[in-house]
């Protein structure tokens, strides 16, 4: 079993690197990939940079160089319901990417053009061993939908809207782009997001991203030593 997870800023994957042994990086379409082994499991961790394309350059990358298993992808997000607040974690069951929009044609928001769907569920079994990681550690989190867009949403009213129309839980940049990639080459995938940023939004992010980051390598971690218990 090969695991692949992917970052989107380097305090996401830099804790997870030296839990790797037997590590070597190689560059792949500009990003830098680094193999090695978490307790006998092989892992591909990489940093695939901000926003939905540098996201689908990275995944479609690790899926066809390293032929990976499924895809995990970590890091921080903005939360979207009240039920979760800075440090808690989300776990997504379903990702969609809100600022795809062909609704002048007469399509729903979100809907993605090619293969018609609103919602990419997330593999269910990854998604439930993830939460039980969780609740081992005693970390406050939520299931649900898990927002992506290419803008950092810090508004109020931006946030209700995207909690209203898809009753999302919380919002970031890459999330549904990897699971967008995965869906197409049939990889099983899921999406872990510790909530940096509140009701204060960039000032938050600034505050307590690196720490949030930090919490999430800690559940990975443990996701990779367990993931014998996966039935995929």
């Amino acid at each position: 079993m090969k695991i692949g997870i992917i970052g989107a800023m380097q305090m996401e994957i830099d804790n997870l690197k030296e839990s790797l042994e037997n590590s070597k990086t190689e560059n792949v379409s500009g990003v830098e990939f680094v193999s090695g082994t978490v307790a006998g499991v092989e892992v591909v961790a990489a940093v695939c940079g901000i926003g939905k394309v540098f996201a689908a350059i990275c995944t479609e990358a690790m899926i066809l160089k390293y032929n990976v298993d499924m895809i995990v992808n970590i890091g921080v997000a903005g939360t979207l319901c009240k039920e979760l607040g800075v440090m808690d974690v989300a776990v997504a069951d379903k990702v969609v990417q809100h600022d795809m929009n062909t609704s002048a044609l007469g399509d729903p928001v979100g809907l993605l053009s090619g293969i018609n769907q609103i919602f990419l569920p997330c593999n269910e079994s990854m998604m439930e061993l993830l939460e039980k990681c969780l609740a081992d550690k005693g970390m406050k989190y939520k299931v649900g939908t898990i927002a992506t867009g290419d803008m950092f949403m810090h508004k109020a009213e931006q946030k209700a809207k995207l909690h209203e129309r898809f009753e999302a839980i919380a919002a970031e940049m890459e999330g549904g782009s990897i699971g967008h990639v995965c869906y197409v080459n049939k990889v099983p995938f899921a999406i872990l997001r510790t909530i940096s940023d509140g009701e204060g939004g960039a000032m938050d992010y600034a505050t307590f991203a690196e720490k949030a980051a930090e919490l999430g390598i800690e559940v990975i971690v443990e996701f990779i030593k367990r993931s014998g218990e996966l039935n995929l």
